[in-house]
This record gives structure tokens, sequence and C-alpha cells, in this order.
């Protein structure tokens, strides 16, 4: 039976609130819904950070609905409060319009916006051309100043203090759902958590201007382990742009991640089916790695393309050692179709003799005849440091005979430490 879309955003935990529960969830299930997720350019690139409102418009739209992606080309200018303990730097116009075409193109590796399946808009188109005392006179007056006191994104900022231009935010945002409510007959607003207060809002004027009922929901606010914002890094935010954060790099943020965070950070990030992804997170170290391998194959993927990630998932593999070499484990992600051999090609080779398999080889008399080392003496001291690893298991014992065994499709990976690496072939 096919899930409903509500329902398969619920379970996928993409909803933490929602104006009106009962509403959306007949608007989802049953009818084709314009709705609007907005991002502000502040940068020339997105980050891991932003990834769960693009991901749940992705699967809106894969549900049949019309997402609005609009870039604050006009509040990008002004700067939202919200979660911030101090004002953003003021952009310059040209900064900002260069930022939103950097988003636009990122955001297509997400949403399609072919044959008018989703629009692409910028709310300078028509924040640019508001008359100040037009827009006093017909929103000012559906705003309280107590009631936007109130809001979360506005009083943590009483604190350290916030200014005029910041504290008209609210009231634009709102006035972007009202345009696009006009403009296009949107009904839901989606964002993050810190965006609440300016989503009631603009539901709110909808209501007070057009006697329309509007929707919003937020998504919840992601933390990892340790409580800290997800998205980010001890070198700092993971960058969907590669020029700022390698491709490498953006594979391993992910690959990297938590056990415990697998299973919730499947269900957002992939399209994989439910009940794969809650077997996946179900499993235990260290069979939960091929769960964090899939995961990193399949965010790669849609930010940067398969080709990259399937050269990403193989070098790091080859680097690190692969979780399920032999595809054990069962998957409906395309990375069960790469052959993790092909990640061997480049390595620097050792060819071995099959007859010197007959009754083994030692394992000291590899390294050093590989190359790894340059004698038995140093072979056994890094086995003593528990440097010397065979497809990825350590050795320990000195004693220890390679035989044909060790090897798959007459290959086998032999490392001295994490850098130095030889492909031994049978020959």
């Amino acid at each position: 039976m096919t899930v409903k879309c509500y329902e398969d955003m619920e379970e996928r935990g993409f909803f933490y609130q929602l104006t009106d529960s009962e509403a959306t969830k007949k608007s989802l299930n049953e009818d084709k819904v314009t709705f609007y997720v907005g991002f502000d350019p502040t940068a020339d690139s997105l980050h891991t950070g932003h990834l769960l409102p693009v991901m749940a418009a992705r699967r809106l739209q894969q549900a049949g609905h019309v997402p609005i992606i609009l870039v604050g080309g006009a509040t990008a200018l002004v700067g939202d409060p919200s979660g911030k303990q101090e004002a953003r730097p003021i952009l310059t116009k040209e900064t900002v319009a260069k930022n939103a075409d950097a988003l636009k193109q990122q955001l297509s590796k997400f949403i399609n916006f072919d044959n008018k399946n989703a629009l692409f808009v910028n709310n300078a188109d028509w924040l640019s051309t508001v008359l100040y005392i037009d827009l006093l006179r017909d929103i000012g007056p559906h705003f309280s100043v107590n009631k936007m006191l109130s809001m979360d994104s506005v009083k943590q900022r009483m604190v350290t203090g916030i200014s005029f231009l910041e504290f008209n935010y609210m009231i634009l945002q709102s006035y972007d759902f009202l345009h696009l409510q006009k403009e296009y007959e949107c009904s839901l607003q989606v964002g993050g958590q810190d965006q609440w207060g300016n989503i009631v809002s603009g539901v709110e004027l909808v209501r007070r201007v057009t006697g329309k009922s509007v929707f919003g929901t937020t998504f919840p606010l992601l933390t990892d382990g340790n409580g800290q914002k997800f998205g980010k890094s001890a070198g700092g935010a993971i960058w969907l742009d590669p020029s700022r954060t390698s491709v490498f790099d953006y594979y391993q943020f992910w690959r990297n991640i938590d056990d415990a965070d697998v299973e919730r950070l499947l269900f957002l990030f992939t399209a994989l089916p439910t009940e794969e992804v809650k077997k996946l997170g179900a499993l235990q170290a260290p069979a939960i790695n091929r769960a964090k391998e899939i995961l990193a194959y399949e965010t790669t993927v849609l930010a940067h393309n398969a080709e990259e990630a399937k050269k990403t998932y193989l070098a790091a593999g080859t680097k690190f050692g692969f979780a399920d070499p032999d595809n054990k484990i069962s998957t409906s992600s395309n990375i069960a179709n790469i052959k993790t051999s092909d990640g061997t090609a480049d390595l620097p080779s050792y060819n071995l003799s099959r007859n010197k398999l007959e009754e083994g080889i030692w394992i000291v008399t590899l390294l050093s005849e590989s190359g790894l080392c340059t004698s038995n003496g140093e072979a056994r001291r890094l086995i003593k440091g528990g440097g010397a690893y065979l497809n990825d298991t350590r050795i320990n014992d000195f004693n220890y005979n390679v035989t044909e065994q060790d090897f798959t499709n007459n290959e086998s990976i032999l490392k001295a430490g994490k850098k130095k690496i030889r492909r031994i072939t049978l020959k």
C-alpha cells in the first residue's frame, strides 16, 4: 500500500511544528499543494545546515506538490535575526545578486525546475518596488508590536540588542507569503525550526488580508551527539561548493557521523525506502559502517553527481577500508553496483606467484618484498606497533602466514599504516 504524503513526511521526521496539522494533512494527502521555502543568499554556496528544508522540498515535489524556491535578494539586505546572537554583516546588492545566482545552480541539483514543476523566485523582484509609506499603511496595522516582541526570533535578540532594521525582517518575510499566495496560490510555507515566528506571522497576515487559510510547518533543529548544530565540523561549515569543501571531505563528513544518528539521517537525507532505512539503522558495529557508507554515497550523489560519489567512495574505501566489500548487506542504493576492486586499479601493485602460497607466505616477508618495509626488522616493528593491515584487518601475529583465503578475485590489499598501500595480485 502506498504511504500517503503527510504520513511519509511525518514518519521520516520532517515535521516539528504545524500551524494546523489536520488541514495540512488533508491538503498534502488530497490536493496538489503549491508551497514555498526560502533561502537568504548571504553566501555563494549552501552548506549542510541548509539541506533539511531542501530535502523536504524535494520529497514534497516527488509526491506531486509544487515547490516555490525563494531566494531572499531583498531580505538578505536586511538580515534575519532568527537564531543569531548578533546582526549579520551588511552585504552589497551586487554581492547578494551574485550569491542568488550561485544558489539557484546548487538548488537545481535537488529540485526539478523542468516543465514548470517548480518555480524559482527572488523577493527583490517585488520588495524592491514597495514604497515604505504604502507598506506601513497596508501591512503595518496587521502586526502587533507586543506579539512580535514575544517571538523567540526577536526575544532572544533583545538580550544583546536588535536593530530596527532586523526588527522589520518578520514583516518582510510575512509579506513574501502574502505575495506568493496572491500570485501563485501558494498555501504552505516550510522552514527550519528557528523560522516558526516568521512563518506564523505570515500565515496570520495572509488570513487577515485575503481571508484565506494557509498553513506553515517547521522542521526539527538537528544536532549531533554532542548537542552541536548539525552541519559543522572542526574546520567549520561543510559546503556544497567543492572549492570550499572538497568532494572527499563532503563524503567523509557523512561517513563519520555517530552510530546513533544513522537512521535519522538516512530518513531525512536519502530516498531509501522506510523499511530499508530501519534495517540499516538497526545494524550493530562494525556493520553499521556500511549504513554510513550508503548515507555518504547517497548524499554525495545529490550534492555533486553519481560519478564523483563513486570515485570518492572508492578512494575513501581504499584508504580507510570498505565496510562491506562483498555487498553482503542488502541495499537498494546504487553503491551496491560498484566493485570495490575498481578502487585499487591505480594503486601501487606487487605481483605474487601463486606457487608461493601453497604453504603460505610469511607476513613479514610479504611486507618487505612488496616494498612496504625496507627489511624484515622494519616489518616486525610495524606489526608490533599495530600498523600492519591485510584487507583492513590489523595483523598482530608475527607468525601469520598469508594464504589464498586472504585473496578475493586474486587480489588483497596490504597496508603499512594508513597511507602506504600495496595491491597484492596473484599471478
